[in-house]
């Protein structure tokens, strides 16, 4: 009866939102979108009808057209005068308020014209909007849009309605241009809906696939966490970061506290979070409850009584397949996969050649249809520590198909090339060279459809992007109508193919720039089964909220959970938890709160540490002398001290080696307070600060933005034989070398010449010393 009376008020509520009284055939009036900066929206009174807002709360929301996979917006020119974009919205809101901020970049030709620009949604005219001269770069128009338009999965489309006098003009594409604005938005009011206590929405209402805005989860653990609840949430937190992707994702962790909205609750049976005491039971179980502070809101409850338990639990709960209705759910002892070196499904493959298609997503096509059509992008990841001898290129090979119509002007026509916004080469329609050129003018067959490039090693990146792209160009006499011609396909072979088989894996460690990029070396192993999460012994919110987010990010780096992680509270002193140390990287997330902790972490490190400050040790004579044989003269541990001590308020990275295994890295989150710890999610959310962060130390401030310093030394990691090992630390250890071949050459020339001296005084004395 309960789940009944929730279901109709879900219903009547969407009745009301749909029977609001707005026309949506009415077009926005050209009066009333005036080119000005406009408040945000007002709320509106709730219809008639609707249960008080304790029971139906109301949610604010804005989504840019970058959000919406337009990073660069939406630009119209040449023959693409109109164009589209999908977008979804969470499906457990309706939405009862909705406007669109509308941000435009008119080309001067264009605005000279006097045209409109015409908008629609999901088919549905939503008005008209001039395409005159500004004052500014950009207009700003806002437009009411019927709320019952709005839906879970929708398209807002763009027309120039001056198309046809452009048709018959060529080479338009610089001169007549509208730009959608990537910071365009949709500013939205919804009403939340009680989608019931259900296992089989997982991960809604916690997290909604179809959501495109960053989302923030609340993870809740008992006044006294245990660190196999913390590991169990790193767990959920890697998998919602895979299933968040481009979207983005953070976690706020609460000790003894209900989040106000959604969350999840880790604990043992019976224990009491924020007054919530979680359900006896032997063995593990998930279940869905109310939020007692509201009961629109959800909160999972994940029990169990140890770290196989909870573990168990989780893995049970990322696998789905509920049934429908299923509130709780006992979880048997699960079994639970082991990951091998490099086998992260979201990294492509250096075991053989990988096929393009194999690196498209399920809604791109490797035909483009038409002159006019954007670009086809194909997205890969690759481990970071992929190495190569200088002089190797990685083999690229693409085949490829232009239209075969007589209007087409082959000659300047090409496929253009980049990769990772470096452009490669621009590919013909012909093959080029003389006898080629001659044999197509007397009617042979000439056309050039395959093509080998050799890429450089340095162009690999752990994120990489080839765009390829048909610039198809018309002969002057070609008819109009031949423009707008969608019928003429140009394809990219299905059997093109990228070989990264004759990499390596292989780097010199530590290197922040890795592990912001992939969580590298910890991904090496993506489940995380040769890593140990250390925090210290009585960890804040701060820190195990930040390592929530590191989680999430090797989650979403690899596309695999953390299923085998561990965590550790403070270092241990003996047992298990030091052998298992011994054997594992390290990932430590502090504050300088936490100065017992930092000084028995970084004891062997060439960091220091105390209550207040942050620094660089001083290295000893020998070893100043050990990496100047070595050839090491790129530290900075001086400047890196000095930067340390003249910040107050700072959060960043640092790395080194393990103490209990030299062959193990550590890399260490810290930050000058909690507050500051926590913005390193933000930070991480930038670009550029993510391409600042390099070396083995990375401060970040306010005022600086990032900046990195090398301060200890470095060591081989990966797979090299030994033969090959020598004729690399040869080729890094110039100096080092050179002074042993200047060694070797004396040792060997003043041996000579002790015996060519001697030999000279027998040949000119063959008799010694008798006559004497």
């Amino acid at each position: 009866m309960k789940w009944m009376f929730r279901k109709a008020c879900q219903m009547f509520l969407a009745f009301s939102v749909l029977a609001m009284p707005v026309m949506a055939e009415e077009p926005t009036s050209v009066e009333s979108l005036l080119p000005v900066d406009f408040p945000p929206p007002a709320a509106e009174p709730a219809p008639a009808g609707l249960a008080p807002s304790a029971f139906t709360p109301g949610n604010v929301s804005s989504v840019t057209v970058a959000q919406m996979g337009q990073p660069l917006g939406v630009v119209l020119s040449g023959g693409q005068l109109q164009g589209g974009i999908d977008f979804t919205l969470s499906a457990d809101q309706v939405v009862t308020n909705a406007q669109l901020m509308l941000n435009l970049k008119v080309s001067p030709a264009m605005a000279a014209r006097n045209t409109t620009l015409q908008l629609m949604l999901n088919g549905q005219p939503l008005g008209t909007v001039p395409l005159g001269s500004a004052d500014s770069n950009v207009s700003t128009y806002q437009l009411d849009i019927p709320a019952a338009m709005v839906v879970s999965r929708n398209n807002i489309s763009f027309k120039i309605n001056d198309g046809d006098a452009l048709l018959c003009q060529r080479d338009l594409s610089d001169k007549y241009q509208v730009t959608i604005m990537p910071s365009t938005r949709l500013d939205l009011e919804a009403q939340q809906l009680n989608i019931g206590a259900d296992l089989s929405h997982f991960p809604r209402p916690f997290f909604d696939e179809m959501q495109m805005t960053p989302a923030t989860m609340m993870f809740a653990f008992p006044a006294k966490t245990l660190p196999e609840q913390v590991s169990a949430a790193a767990q959920v937190a890697s998998w919602l970061g895979i299933q968040a992707d481009y979207r983005g994702i953070s976690f706020e962790a609460m000790q003894d506290k209900l989040p106000e909205k959604n969350g999840i609750l880790f604990g043992k049976p019976g224990e009491s979070i924020g007054g919530l005491k979680l359900p006896a039971s032997n063995g593990a179980m998930l279940q869905i409850i109310d939020n007692p502070g509201n009961p629109v809101y959800k909160l999972l409850l994940v029990v169990g009584n140890n770290d196989r338990q909870l573990r168990s639990a989780v893995w049970r709960l990322t696998r789905g397949q509920f049934k429908t209705l299923t509130s709780s759910a006992a979880v048997e002892p699960q079994t639970i996969p082991v990951s091998k070196p490099y086998d992260a499904p979201r990294w492509i493959s250096t075991e053989r050649p990988v096929r393009l298609s194999e690196l498209m997503r399920k809604d791109q096509s490797l035909t483009a249809t038409g002159i006019w059509h954007d670009s086809l992008r194909l997205a890969f990841r690759a481990a970071p520590d992929l190495f190569m001898w200088d002089g190797d290129t990685i083999p690229l090979k693409i085949g490829y198909r232009f239209p075969s119509e007589p209007w087409i002007d082959e000659d300047r026509s090409y496929l253009s090339m980049t990769f990772n916004g470096t452009f490669l080469h621009n590919l013909p329609v012909n093959k080029q060279g003389a006898l080629e050129t001659l044999w197509h003018k007397v009617g042979g067959d000439a056309r050039q459809e395959s093509y080998d490039m050799p890429l450089e090693p340095y162009l690999i990146y752990g994120d990489n992007q080839l765009a390829l792209y048909f610039k198809i160009e018309t002969k002057e006499n070609a008819p109009c109508s031949v423009l707008l011609n969608n019928n003429i396909k140009s394809r990219i072979d299905e059997d093109s193919w990228i070989d990264l088989s004759n990499t390596r894996h292989f780097a010199l460690l530590p290197n922040l720039s890795y592990f912001v990029g992939a969580s590298f070396p910890f991904t090496r192993l993506a489940d995380f089964s040769q890593t140990v999460l250390l925090l210290p012994e009585n960890p804040g919110e701060s820190e195990i909220g930040t390592l929530l987010d590191l989680a999430a990010r090797s989650g979403n780096a690899t596309g695999t959970a953390l299923s085998n992680n561990r965590v550790m509270f403070g270092l241990p002193s003996g047992g298990a938890n030091q052998l298992h140390l011994s054997e594992s990287d390290v990932l430590a997330v502090s504050t300088l709160e936490q100065s017992a902790f930092n000084r028995a972490l970084l004891a062997q490190s060439s960091f220091t540490s105390n209550e207040h400050t942050f620094g660089v040790r001083e290295p000893g004579m020998w070893e100043k002398a050990q990496r100047w044989l070595e050839g090491d003269w790129g530290a900075s541990g001086v400047d890196a001290d000095r930067y340390f001590s003249s910040n107050e308020a700072w959060r960043g990275f640092v790395s080194f080696r393990s103490q209990w295994n030299p062959s193990r890295l550590v890399v260490m989150a810290i930050g000058s307070n909690g507050e500051q710890l926590s913005r390193l999610h933000n930070d991480l959310s930038s670009a550029r600060i993510n391409a600042g962060i390099r070396g083995d130390a990375a401060i970040i401030t306010d005022e600086n933005g990032v900046r990195s310093f090398r301060v200890g030394p470095q060591f081989p990691s990966g797979q090299m034989p030994w033969y090959m090992m020598v004729v690399w630390y040869a080729n890094q250890h110039s100096a080092l070398l050179a002074i042993f071949g200047l060694l070797f050459a004396t040792i060997i020339g003043l041996s000579l010449y002790a015996l060519l001296k001697q030999r000279a005084r027998k040949r000119l004395n063959p008799r010694g010393d008798d006559r004497e």
